[in-house]
């Protein structure tokens, strides 16, 4: 498909973004393989786009002609040149996919490329892998005709600053689809070997669905892949080797598969199965749009990766579904709208969160890999599927005051007697938590508390949830009483308890001199060594997702209740105070609260009168 028959050519810098990520791939990174990698996936995906359009326009694919991708290395000349007859692109196409970088979250990748260790793995993920051909070739030349189109373009780039776009005087010369022709560096002279080719083709591309064929001298064409639909094959013809070669092939990952679901479904809907959860995070996760990535099939033929099979709490699940009963021809509002699609999604969701439970069961440390690498995105879930609800809590993996990746399960199971609810207590990490005063007296009783410090807690708790008939119960929100659970020692029990009229009196003082700084402010039962806290009402949000919705200009915080312990000698103090001359009841007031939002990772609203009261109380002490 060379040729230099072509008009004048037209120079384009490379976008900034294209610029920075050729630096970075040139200079930083030794795993050149994945570049062949990449350009065959690329391939396969135009050869993809190309049968999907020719179902509504047969004629983009002449009868008998099977899409293919063709690897030719030429040593005399040099090059590597991957040959596919796919889609191909216009002149448009090949400036926005080869000189512009058009996905979202290009500098967060960017800024974790520079710094991963899975740069391979990101490349491939992030659908840039074009550009790793720079490692290797010190000049590219694409040559691409679209199919039903009569004009072909081709594009030059040494990888430097930009590129040059120029139109073949005879575009109907070159047949449809794309040609990459690779000048290869000194350094990179193996990928003219054609074992080389085959070792990774075979490690990388063996379950690309279009054959891949390799073209040597002036040898025949031999087909150096298996082309199959690994997922349409029986589980017994299987090797783990093959589903690892497959996950890899379909995720364009380097890692290896923590699980893997493979099946077919028979009855009323027939499609088939593969599905794999990653040992590691994809560098999506947390995107906003919280996109899945399964690739939806109809008969073998790719449709769409965008069909969202899964819930979004499972989009890292990656791999494939392959209906039979389908249309070719599915339109956006038909993936939205279908029945048959919506059966699907809901079987697999079932079926997904099923094998995590057996996983769990049998085989307890790959689900702990499982649980670390994606346990915030699972608890998505606990918020957002009703239906799978229990399933997920029972499958959830907690810090508590007694341990890690404790069960609720195994919570339950240790309850102390006459203990109704299972506690927590959400903040935004887990050392702000295990010294927060709201446990002391959930320590004092010895009951365990689960300790939630990722950024989805705030969240999922604020659903009406229980677990095996036991409600969960924020220790920072609404009437905390547990008194009915027996002390585990009792030091406090000699200590005379403060006098009706003296709690009244404290309070009151309290409350005056704080004002509409809180809503409230009450003797706790939460306390027994700290002075005082925070607590959001009974009803309402939790005082972590307030401020959470805040932070996000999604919510307004409301006033919290201020709980005192009137046992401590700060608290008592008040009441003396008050009768004093100099405003000091009022500055232990406000101690009191300034001590709790400290306590609870914030500032007071005003540091520096905060900092004069400080001095003063302490200067009075000496």
């Amino acid at each position: 498909m060379m040729t230099t028959d072509t008009a004048a050519p037209v120079s384009q810098p490379f976008q900034a973004e294209v610029a920075e990520l050729l630096n970075l791939m040139v200079h930083s990174y030794s795993e050149t393989d994945i570049f062949l990698r990449e350009l065959v996936s690329n391939a396969s995906d135009a050869c993809d786009k190309l049968r999907y359009e020719a179902i509504a326009n047969p004629q983009l694919a002449p009868e008998g002609q099977s899409p293919n991708i063709t690897i030719i290395p030429d040593k005399e000349a040099n090059t590597l040149t991957i040959v596919d007859t796919g889609i191909g692109m216009d002149r448009q196409e090949l400036i926005d996919n080869l000189g512009t970088i058009a996905k979202s979250g290009t500098k967060s990748f960017l800024s974790r490329l520079t710094e991963a260790k899975d740069g391979a793995g990101l490349i491939g993920q992030f659908g840039v892998g074009f550009y790793a051909a720079f490692m290797v070739a010190d000049k590219i030349v694409v040559t691409s005709r679209r199919a039903g189109t009569h004009d072909a373009f081709t594009w030059t780039s040494t990888g430097g600053a930009g590129f040059e776009i120029a139109q073949l005087n005879d575009g109907m010369s070159v047949p449809a689809g794309t040609s990459i022709a690779l000048h290869l560096k000194d350094d990179a002279k193996k990928y003219l070997e054609s074992w080389e080719i085959e070792r990774i083709v075979t490690s990388y591309s063996d379950n690309i669905q279009f054959p891949i064929m390799l073209k040597a001298g002036d040898g025949e064409p031999k087909q150096i892949n298996s082309a199959s639909a690994l997922w349409q094959r029986s589980k017994s013809e299987l090797t783990p080797e093959d589903y690892s070669k497959a996950y890899k092939s379909i995720a364009n990952a380097y890692d290896e598969p923590a699980m893997t679901l493979h099946y077919r479904a028979e009855g009323r809907y027939s499609y088939a199965v593969l599905l794999f959860a990653p040992a590691s995070k994809p560098f999506d996760l947390f995107e906003p749009e919280r996109k899945g990535r399964v690739k939806l099939y109809v008969r073998r033929v790719f449709i769409t990766d965008e069909a969202d099979l899964l819930p979004s709490y499972l989009r890292f699940i990656r791999g494939v579904i392959d209906a039979e009963d389908l249309p070719l021809n599915l339109s956006r509002e038909m993936l939205q709208n279908n029945p048959q699609l919506a059966h699907i999604k809901k079987a697999v969701a079932t079926r997904v969160v099923g094998e995590f439970e057996t996983l769990a069961e049998k085989d307890a440390e790959t689900f702990t890999k499982i649980w670390d690498a994606f346990g915030p995105v699972l608890k998505e879930g606990i918020y957002e599927d009703f239906e799978r609800r229990e399933k997920l809590l029972a499958l959830s993996r907690f810090t508590t005051t007694s341990g890690d990746k404790r069960t609720l399960k195994q919570y339950v199971a240790d309850l102390k007697p006459n203990q109704t609810e299972i506690y927590y207590l959400a903040g935004d990490s887990l050392e702000r938590l295990k010294s927060n005063p709201k446990l002391e007296a959930a320590k004092s009783r010895g009951i365990e508390v689960l300790l939630l410090s990722d950024a989805v807690d705030a969240f999922w708790t604020s659903a009406p949830l229980e677990f095996e008939g036991k409600p969960l119960k924020s220790l920072s929100q609404g009437e905390v009483n547990l008194e009915l659970v027996p002390l585990v020692e009792d030091d406090n029990k000699d200590e005379p308890k403060p006098d009706a009229a003296d709690e009244a009196s404290t309070i009151a003082v309290i409350k005056d001199a704080l004002g509409e700084r809180v809503s409230d402010v009450k003797a706790s039962t939460r306390l027994t060594t700290s002075a005082s806290c925070l607590v959001a009402g009974g009803r309402g949000p939790d005082r972590e997702l307030e401020k959470m919705l805040a932070m996000q200009n999604r919510g307004t915080v409301t006033k919290p209740i201020l709980e005192i312990n009137l046992r401590h000698p700060l608290v008592a103090k008040i009441a003396s105070a008050d009768k004093a001359e100099g405003g000091e009841a009022a500055d232990i007031a406000f101690l009191l609260l300034e001590q709790a939002q400290i306590l609870d990772g914030e500032l007071p609203e005003d540091p520096a009168a905060f900092a004069t009261r400080l001095n003063r109380l302490v200067l009075r002490g000496l």
